[in-house]
Formats: structure tokens, sequence, C-alpha cells
């Protein structure tokens, strides 16, 4: 999971903070010497502009994150009555949105070792395919049962009410890979779980799962811990 929008600026003002103390303490050390009180000097002036840079990227970040997050729609009592529904295909329709999701998928993960991603049926495809592109590695589907041409392996997992099945490409992974797992959305786990079990069974390293939105209060970061997956969401969102 990933640390609520004010956490940025507040840990780089208490950085910054830190750092001029810090400076003024050595600099009280340094009285005796010339050279040492000099160079401490110096370092003193370049304190406004390291300062002003690192404030302004991570502001940056909050206000990608905020228009990501005000991107998508909320419908209330769908599919069913008491669950808000959180709707991508309005963060789909907005360019800058979805161009903000992307970066910042590709920017977590670019040096992350991730060989190859995995999306679900559907929604994962729409973003695991595009960050796959960027990083330079490739994707790999999820689907449902009978979708997939080639020789597969399955996966039945439970539903509210009854059960689904996945498949993956036996061929698509190798045990050399590291695979980012890729959705839209983290609510119950059970989808990515299953996803993850599959590609342990080809013998592969899931290194993460990634999503556009978390939901935390429904439990599906703590299921994936218990595969030994974490999770990361750009965006969270409280209850249903």
């Amino acid at each position: 999971m990933r640390p609520k929008e004010p956490v940025f600026s507040f840990f780089i003002l208490n950085k910054c903070e830190k750092w001029r103390n810090i400076d003024i303490q050595q600099q009280n050390l340094a009285q005796k010497d010339g050279f040492l009180l000099h160079f401490y000097g110096s370092l003193h002036r370049f304190y406004p502009f390291v300062f002003t840079i690192l404030v302004f990227i991570m502001t940056a970040k909050e206000q990608q994150l905020q228009l990501i997050k005000e991107s998508i729609a909320t419908i209330p009592n769908y599919p069913k009555e008491g669950v808000l529904f959180r709707d991508i295909t309005t963060l789909l329709n907005d360019p800058a949105a979805y161009q903000a999701t992307i970066d910042m998928l590709v920017e977590h993960y670019q040096n992350k070792g991730v060989t190859k991603i995995v999306g679900t049926e559907a929604r994962g495809f729409l973003f695991g395919a595009p960050v796959a592109l960027r990083l330079g590695v490739g994707f790999v589907p999820v689907r449902k049962k009978g979708k997939l041409p080639r020789e597969v392996l399955s996966m039945t997992y439970d539903l509210e009410y009854g059960t689904d099945t996945l498949e993956i490409h036996k061929d698509s992974i190798s045990a050399q890979d590291n695979v980012l797992v890729v959705d839209d959305l983290l609510a119950t786990g059970g989808t990515v779980e299953a996803t993850v079990k599959m590609i342990k069974q080809l013998g592969a390293k899931v290194v993460d799962a990634a999503f556009v939105i978390g939901l935390p209060d429904l439990g599906g970061v703590e299921r994936l811990a218990k595969e030994g997956v974490t999770s990361y969401s750009l965006v969270e969102f409280p209850g249903h």
C-alpha cells in the first residue's frame, strides 16, 4: 500500500528541517576550524535550492495522484444495494489521468527487476499492457476459462456466489521470470490470489501486485500477504 498523499510533502519538510539542524550543530563544532566553517557555510546556501526542488517533485506526484483519484467515478448501489462502485472508465476517458496512471506505475517498478507483467481479464489488460511496453518486458494475459488457444494452467477460485476459473498459457512464463501482477482494483483479492498461485505453479517469482485502486477495508492486502506477495495501490478509497 502507498502512503496517504500529504505524507510526501510532510516527509520532505521534516527531512529538510533535520538537515538544517544538523548543519547548525556542525557549524558550531567547526567554529575553531576556518576551512570547515567555510565549507559548512557554503553548504548551507544550497539548502533553499534543494528544498525547493524536492518539494516541487513531491508536490507534482501528489497532484498526479489527486488527478487520478478525482477522475474515478463513484456509483452508489451498483452492482447491488450498499456497494459504492469505483468506475475506472471515466479515468480511461481522461487522457491526462490515464497517462499519469501509467507513468506512476512505470516509475514505481522500472528498477525492480521485472521480466514479465501478468494482467487479469479484462481491466488488468488496460493497465498491464502499457506498463509492460514502457518497461520493455512481455505482457501475459490471464483469461477466463476457454479463451486461450494453447495449453493452459487453470485455477478455480471462490466467488461470493459460486466459483470462477482463470487460465494462463503454460509456456508464457518460465522459472527465471520475475513477475508483476497488474489489475485495476484490489478488493477481497480472490482473483489476484488465484493468479498468483498459477504463476507460482509455473515456477516464477511474483515480485509484487500493483493496482490503480485499493479498497483496504475489504482484506485483499492481507490475503495477498498470506501468499508472500506485497501490494501497491496508487489511490485508496474507504469502504466497499
